[in-house]
């Protein structure tokens, strides 16, 4: 016990104090794993570890030091050792109770860190409270993967209190989706079809990428990110690039984006670069039973006729032809309007003075996107 004078000793000796009743004291020691109070009783108060924090193995010397003055609940008047024990941690529990009721009634916003991850949402502790947080409210978007909140200060609303069952929920997709509310529509305030915007992928799937334009989404669709022919999205971009977009659409709050700026064009100057007559190479694309498509340039796609692959009968494109092989033929025909191109390596080998024979007309009858899109089908 600590020196006191005799009219304190006599004060402490006569002074009784109960279960449940808050006191204050002075620290006189600490160690790691317990705090020693003054409590102006006969007997120094207690507290141990577990009764002054819900963190485990934590050293107590680093949060208190001699002099501090604290209250604590009574837990035990005699430990059996002639000993208080108190509990800081009760106390606190107590009055963070009441805090949380506050802000549950006022619907303030709370700042915490999330102390444990669990298997269905996050946890937070106000005041020694625990407060949790389902997995479906940490966010205003699925999270995969939770544990990434560990140690990270948030901020949330009380949406449940229920003290009696210990069931005190928080919210923090509330104040997501509310921010980013006022975030599109200060955005939509702003931007217009046309415009040119940077932003970062914040998800790739199958059919396209949302690029996050700050606080907003807009949809890069798959047929938007590239003049040329895009396979798969994943292989293009990943989350957290930084993108140039243009606004293609906006349709109430949806906003579709493209990254085909029209002065990239592969069509540009195709009249003189395809012109008929001109011999050009590209690569084989794709085929069909009917005829092979040939990539000229990123976008711009031409129809190699399987009866003008060769001067002799071919069967079947794939017969002589293979995907990605280079081949080398004649423009026979341009259409910039329906933009067709159709490519013959017979005539490559014909005099230039000799007419069209009937199937090699037929050819530039032949609609490529028509085609492409019945055997994408």
């Amino acid at each position: 016990m600590s020196e006191m004078s005799f009219e304190q000793m006599l004060d402490a000796y006569e002074k009784t104090i109960r279960n449940g009743e808050v006191v204050e004291g002075t620290v006189i020691d600490v160690k790691p794993d317990e705090i020693v109070l003054n409590i102006g009783y006969k007997s120094d108060g207690i507290i141990t570890r577990s009764e002054y924090t819900n963190e485990p193995n934590v050293d107590l010397t680093t949060l208190v030091k001699v002099d501090d003055v604290l209250s604590a609940k009574v837990i035990k008047v005699n430990d059996g050792e002639g000993q208080v024990l108190l509990s800081y941690k009760r106390l606190a529990a107590e009055k963070g109770s009441k805090r949380l009721q506050e802000a549950f009634e006022n619907q303030e916003v709370l700042t915490a860190k999330v102390s444990q991850v669990l298997d269905g949402g996050v946890c937070v502790n106000v005041d020694e409270t625990r407060v949790f947080i389902p997995a479906s409210l940490v966010s205003d978007s699925f999270e995969k993967d939770l544990t990434k909140f560990k140690d990270q200060e948030i901020e949330f609303v009380i949406t449940e209190f229920d003290p009696r069952r210990r069931r005190i929920i928080g919210n923090r997709k509330m104040l997501l989706a509310s921010k980013r509310a006022e975030q599109q529509a200060e955005l939509l305030g702003k931007i217009a079809v046309g415009d040119v915007v940077e932003g970062v992928v914040k998800n790739v799937t199958d059919f396209g990428a949302f690029i996050d334009l700050g606080g907003v989404d807009g949809l890069l669709h798959i047929s938007e990110m590239s003049w040329g022919r895009v396979e798969n999205p994943k292989k293009v971009f990943n989350v957290g690039d930084t993108v140039k977009v243009f606004i293609k659409s906006i349709n109430d709050t949806k906003i579709a984006l493209s990254k085909k700026f029209p002065e990239e064009n592969p069509w540009n100057g195709a009249a003189e670069k395809f012109a008929v007559g001109n011999v050009v190479t590209g690569k084989v694309a794709r085929m069909t039973d009917f005829g092979a498509f040939i990539e000229l340039a990123p976008g711009v796609d031409a129809l190699l006729h399987v009866s003008q692959i060769s001067k002799d009968h071919v069967e079947k494109p794939a017969d002589v032809l293979k995907v990605g092989q280079e081949v080398e033929a004649k423009v026979v025909d341009f259409d910039e309007a329906e933009k067709k191109i159709s490519l013959s390596v017979k005539a490559l080998y014909a005099p230039e003075e000799t007419e069209t024979s009937e199937e090699d007309a037929d050819v530039a009858d032949v609609n490529i996107e028509e085609v492409a899109a019945e055997t994408e089908e």
